[in-house]
Order: structure tokens, then sequence, then C-alpha cells
């Protein structure tokens, strides 16, 4: 089964280029009104000024269920995450790609008066405004809540910093990773010393900014209440603007679970506990025979068999009766004999592929899962059948790539010119009735200034053409 590919759609203009070559056209968009118009957030407008991670995956939660999303960029540079971690041959990082799907993209220089007015004309206009800046930076430009409020008293104003707007830390530089940490998140990913129950090493930390993508989550969801809340204000007759205040530290503090009134109750707290975790036994990653095909890489399967009867089934699948019964049938029995219950399922692990263990556990109705990387994801039949990755259509013309660089394919439409399709995540939650599948991928830099500002504000071509020669957009 083939992933789903989004029809190509034409957009002109460039992402911003290591070499710093840039394309100010304009761009415009093949999009059906009919399917447009039935997504939950259809005829909502968001302004967005975050940039990098936290801010700007609300937005593309937002944007994919059918908000208008007008992100406002820095001229001649953009999003930093235009150039983060792996470059395409147009010098854009394909992430951005993904997390810019659906946008408008909209270049204006902040640092200058007149683009913060233009700015400001913007919010005026818009349901959502989003905003991931240290606090205080907005106040000093006269774009915070205070100064907009009076102006769209049916504002929402989505704010996402490290520690929240108020507190003795909300000056404080709030990045994911400390944030992590000051969660309490760090201290409970690594290997527990055996003595202390502490971390034995430094803490292990996911190979991805969780902390700002959890945060995004919550101020998409924060959003989403506020408009609710709109709605009800608005019959009664009353403004529906309102705050959204999402601090990374508070957001990764609510994934904690049982963690607080634990400590509170018992005074436990809880430690670092390897690939398995602290207090649920069985359910940890086990080691398999090495793949023929990779014989020097560990091979490791993820086996969840902390249900009582599915217990049982899998002591019995591993050649180990002796320890099911009435002594290992509930959880926190179990948890006293952890050990010999994991070196139980090991030995039987480590003689077997993981196809094999994969195959013998879904039989006996155990959960199981191989631990894979992308490559398998990509390839994954159940991923395939779900449309959970789907594809995006690029358009590229030759001048506007690096030197040397390879533009591959073609599109899918005629005309449309050379490209690539990017495979980039699907649009989840499912809605029953709803199907909110990219539009387009991350815009290029300023791809819809004159769009925007000519639409929306009502600029002319004359301002225009000022407001580019002072810098001020582009």
């Amino acid at each position: 089964m083939a992933l789903f590919r989004v029809s190509p759609v034409r957009v002109l203009g460039q992402c911003v280029n290591i070499r710093g070559a840039m394309n100010n056209s304009s761009a415009t968009f093949s999009t059906t009104s009919t399917r447009a118009n039935d997504l939950p957030l259809a005829g909502i407008r968001v302004l967005e000024l975050g940039q990098l991670i936290a801010g700007p995956f609300a937005g593309q939660l937002l944007g994919q269920f059918g908000a208008e999303i007008i992100k406002v960029e820095a001229p001649k540079k953009g999003d930093p995450l235009r150039v983060w971690r792996e470059l395409d041959v147009d010098g854009c990082s394909p992430w951005f790609r993904s997390i810019g799907r659906n946008k408008k993209s909209v270049a204006i220089d902040l640092r200058t008066a007149q683009g913060r007015e233009l700015v400001r004309k913007l919010a005026l206009r818009s349901d959502v405004l989003i905003e991931n800046f240290k606090p205080g930076t907005l106040e000093k430009w006269s774009l915070d809540p205070t100064s907009l409020h009076p102006h769209n008293p049916d504002l929402i104003y989505t704010r996402v910093s490290g520690y929240g707007q108020t507190g003795p830390w909300a000056s404080r530089p709030g990045f994911a990773s400390v944030c992590e940490a000051e969660s309490g998140f760090r201290f409970i990913n690594g290997f527990p010393d055996p003595e202390t129950g502490g971390l034995n090493g430094p803490p292990v930390r996911p190979n991805l900014s969780l902390g700002d993508s959890v945060a995004g989550l919550h101020a998409a969801f924060g959003t989403v209440l506020a408009l609710l809340q709109r709605q009800k204000k608005k019959e009664k007759g009353e403004a529906g603007g309102t705050t959204v205040d999402v601090s990374i530290v508070e957001s990764m503090l609510n994934l904690m679970e049982g963690i607080i009134p634990a400590y509170d109750r018992l005074g436990t707290v809880r430690g670092p506990s390897g690939s398995s975790v602290t207090g649920i036994v069985p359910t940890n990653a086990y080691p398999c025979l090495p793949s023929p095909s990779a014989p020097a890489t560990p091979v490791y399967i993820v086996i969840g068999a902390n249900g009582d009867s599915i217990y049982e089934r899998l002591m019995h699948l591993v050649g180990a009766p002796h320890l099911a019964g009435p002594v290992y049938a509930q959880n926190h029995q179990r948890v006293a004999h952890r050990a010999e219950i994991e070196e139980a399922i090991s030995k039987w692990t480590r003689t077997r592929s993981a196809e094999e263990v994969e195959r013998f556990c879904a039989e006996a109705r155990v959960p199981v899962g191989r631990v894979v990387s992308v490559r398998e994801i990509v390839e994954s039949e159940q991923m395939r059948a779900r449309g959970a990755v789907q594809e995006v259509w690029v358009p590229r013309a030759p001048k506007d790539l690096d030197e040397g660089a390879d533009v591959v394919g073609g599109g899918d439409g005629e005309g449309e010119g050379k490209g690539w399709h990017v495979k980039i995540p699907g649009t989840f939650p499912r809605l029953e009735g709803c199907d909110p599948r990219p539009q387009w991928a991350g815009p290029d830099l300023g791809a819809h200034t004159e769009e925007v500002l000519m639409g929306n504000l009502g600029l002319s071509a004359e301002e225009m053409e000022r407001l580019r020669g002072e810098g001020v957009i582009e």
C-alpha cells in the first residue's frame, strides 16, 4: 500500500538558503474549499510569533485542523529551525517543512517600529496570537495582552515560556532541556545506582526536544479551551479574550503521574529505572539475537505483561510456570520478585530473534513490540494503513537551489515543475468525518508577505515597495 500523498501545490519563493540567497515571490495554494471549511478550526485566524519548536508546534497542530496560521518571521534569517539539523538540497531543514505545514510565512522585522505596527494591525484582525518570547519582550514592544486587548477584546493570547509569565523565575531563559531538568523529568531517566536508587551517572535524555513539544501540545489544548470559553462569554455578551499561560516546566510536570502525591503521602522519591518503569512488573526491553544482516547491532524487544492474566500466559510461554500462581498473581507481588522474573524473560528472548519473540508473544496474546528506527516506521504496514506518514510536495526550480543540488522528480500535476515529496507525520488525533491532510509543506521565507499585508491590511503596491526598500518586510 502506498503512502498517502498530498497533491502538489505551487509555492514560489524559497526557504532561507545556507548561502543567503532569497526570493520574494508570493504564493498561491490549490486547496479545496469544501474540505477546508469542514475542519473544526476553519475560520480561526492565528498569528504565530514564535520560533523554533514550542510555539510553532502549537501553531502546526491548530493549522492541521483548519486554522489559518500567519507565521511572522525575521527577514533574511527566518525561523532558526529552517537551518537546524540536516539540510535538504535547497538549504532548508526537512524538519521545518513539517512543522511549518499549512502556514503562511510573512517576513516582518519586529525590531523596527513600522514592523511592530504591522504586527499589531494583524493581531487586531486575528482570533489567536501565539508567542514564545522571553517574558517581558512583547511588553517592551507594546504587543502584549494589556496593549492589544483594548483594541481586540476577543483575542486569545497564548504565551509559551520556560517558567510561566509570573513567579520569581519568570524572567529566566526557558530552554526545554533545562526545564526538563527542573521538572524532575531528567532525574527519573537513566540507570539507577544500586545503593542509593538515584542516578548512576548523568541522566539519559530522549533524542528530541520533548519539553518543547509537550508545551506545544498544552498550548494548542489551552488555545482550543480558550476558544470554547470565548464562545460562552460571547453568548453572555461579554468580551471573549483571555490569556493562555503555558510553562514548559509545568507541562512536563503534568506528565509525572503520581510522583508528587506518592512523595507527599509516603515520602517516596522515585528515581531512574533504566529501560523499565518503577513499580510495574514486567514491562521492559529485552535483548534478542542480532539480525544476520547487522550482527554487531543489538536488537531489543519490549514486552508489556503487567496485566495479571497476561503475565501468567507469558510465564508459561517463556518456560517459567514456577513463576506463575498465587505468589505472583498481582503486580505488587511481582514487584517483590522483579529480578527473577526479568531474568526468566531475558533468558528466553536472548536465544530467539526479535521476529520469533514477536510471533510467539502475539500467539500468546502478550503485548510486544520491536524497538525500531525511523526506517522501519516509514516502511511499517500499520503506519501505511493508517496514513500515519504522509507526503507533501516541495516545488523547486533549479535556479533556487545551491549549485550542484539534485532536483528530483516532477509534479503530479501538469505544469508543477521540478521538486520533491517530503515525508512528514500525519495529522493526529483522528476525528470521524474529518480528513485534515497537510495542504502544503512549510513555506519559503516571506512567501506570503504580499498576500497577507495587501489582502488583510490593504497595503498598496507602493507601500509594499517602500517597506521592502527600508528593510521592514521581505
